[in-house]
């Protein structure tokens, strides 16, 4: 690897240094360093220094910075594309078992976002629930393992004949195992006009994007007094927590009952699918709280279009033929997007026609080839795309690669689609779904979970961020299965 020090790359050099923690006197610092000293440089490559908060420390943590030309090539054992849930769980592993230098994890964010604890953030604010996006988020060289090496870059493309990850950089990576956990984009875009209405429309937010989640607390206090009509939207799947669409909208009905805004106001749960869940014990709970509480459900409705300067949302009715629209007004819309795999994926050659990593459902190993290995929203897995699922799945996959690195077929447990949606229906109650690949039920506890708890309320509340940013982006946590089986007395799955 060398330094380019053409007036370009040094410009950008600096720029990315800059970026790193210690702001403009950094820039200054390694633009003239880069300068006068090019020969130690280029074997350098550049070292910025990065602040990371704790609750009452400041770790300093060095991070190699790749400015590099095309041609350059690092090597490792194992390349982790993703620093999500999935990406840093498996990093931990995979660091632990072959040690520090040898795992390489290609991440372009400077922070890791838990969706288990974004989606319903700083919504509810009679203190049952009562977070900002702060609570959701910590420097992503807090999440990614010490002993791994950082590559604060997205993926440009992938060559799996050749075992080659690159860059948009252009550093070349070359991998013996490749471990693709780059969860999904957002397809804002496919809905005309959305992106517009987030920028300039006050009434219209979305829990899914860190960029937008701030608006919703924001559209809930500025909902109509007098009352209004309320949309909130669920489009076509696969979409990452299916669940959060609707969740939003039961916090929604009962921050108006806490300010005594309900009555007058319309609710509707505007959704592309033809039932509100897709596991029917569930769905049948869901649609009783529904009727409750008084909330409209229009079943294969997809949202196609949004006019802020009309306060205007179309949506296609799916199945028809010709196809028909119908517009609605709104005083407050949420936006749940379509989403699918990043665009460097689709067409790719570890892509199956739909963009998504090709792998065995049940061992998550790619059904071409053998040492590319997929964990979370980016594969082809069949199951509801959650945290839950991740946690399950990186057991599953560590197995795996064991099996993989002694030269043997996957043997032994196989992943059964284990997945899991607490479905928070008001401020202090949550249906806690768990299911498998065929829709079935698959509870932890000994208690019939298809029903509003608190209990459930404070296992999605207080225990699962902890576990979230404590356990399972360690690699430490692969579900429930364990307690599953003991608390049912070694009966069942």
């Amino acid at each position: 690897m060398y330094m380019r020090t053409d007036p370009q790359s040094l410009a950008v050099s600096a720029e990315l240094l800059a970026s790193g923690l210690f702001g403009k006197a950094v820039e200054r610092y390694f633009f003239k360093l880069s300068l006068k000293s090019k020969i130690a440089m280029q074997s350098l490559g550049g070292i910025a220094l990065r602040t990371v908060r704790s609750s009452q420390a400041i770790y300093l943590r060095s991070a190699v910075c790749y400015y590099s030309s095309s041609s350059d090539k690092s090597s490792y054992k194992c390349v982790v594309l993703g620093g999500g849930a999935g990406g840093c769980a498996m990093a931990s592993k995979m660091a632990r078992k072959f040690g520090a230098g040898h795992v390489a994890v290609v991440e372009p964010k400077d922070d890791s976002v838990s969706k288990n604890s974004l989606l319903p953030a700083d919504v509810h604010p009679g203190g049952l629930w009562h977070k900002t996006i702060a609570d959701s988020r910590q420097p992503m060289g807090k999440s990614i393992p010490k002993n791994a090496k950082w590559i604060k870059d997205s993926v440009a493309s992938v060559d799996p004949d050749n075992n080659l990850v690159t860059t948009s950089a252009g550093l070349q990576l070359e991998y013996e195992m490749l471990i693709v956990a780059v969860g999904l984009q957002l397809d804002f875009s496919k809905i005309k006009g959305s992106i517009e209405a987030l920028q300039k429309d006050p009434r219209v937010c979305s829990n899914y994007s860190p960029d937008y989640v701030h608006k919703t607390y924001q559209a809930f206090k500025a909902f109509p007094k007098s009352g209004g009509t309320a949309i909130f939207t669920m489009p076509v799947m696969p979409i990452k927590c299916p669940g959060a669409p609707q969740k939003i909208m039961y916090l929604f009905d009962d921050y108006l009952r806490t300010n005594d805004k309900r009555e007058g106001s319309k609710i509707l749960y505007n959704t592309n699918l033809p039932v509100i869940f897709g596991v029917k014990k569930y769905a049948n709970a869901l649609l009783e709280v529904v009727e409750e509480r008084g909330l409209t459900v229009n079943f294969q409705h997809n949202l196609v279009e949004v006019d802020h300067t009309k306060g205007e949302a179309t949506f296609a009715k799916v199945g028809l033929d010709p196809v028909e629209t119908v517009t609605m007004s709104y005083d407050l819309l949420h936006i749940a997007p379509p989403m699918s795999a990043p665009d460097f994926l689709k067409g790719s050659p570890l892509a199956n026609e739909a963009g998504y990593v090709d792998v065995s459902k049940e061992h998550l190993q790619h059904n071409k080839y053998e040492n590319v290995f997929a964990i979370g929203d980016c594969s082809s897995a069949p199951t509801s795309k959650t945290a839950a699922a991740v946690a399950a799945e990186s057991g599953i996959l560590s197995n795996t690669i064991d099996a993989y690195l002694k030269g043997q077929k996957p043997s032994g447990l196989e992943y059964d689609g284990y997945t899991s949606c607490p479905l928070i229906t008001k401020g202090g109650k949550t249906i806690l779904a768990e299911f498998d690949y065929n829709a079935q039920p698959l509870e932890t506890f000994p208690i019939n979970q298809g029903k509003e708890r608190r209990t459930m309320w404070h296992l999605k509340k207080d225990f699962m961020p902890f576990l979230y940013w404590n356990m399972l982006i360690r690699g430490h946590w692969h579900g429930p299965r364990i307690f599953r089986k003991l608390l049912h007395l070694g009966m069942g799955k």
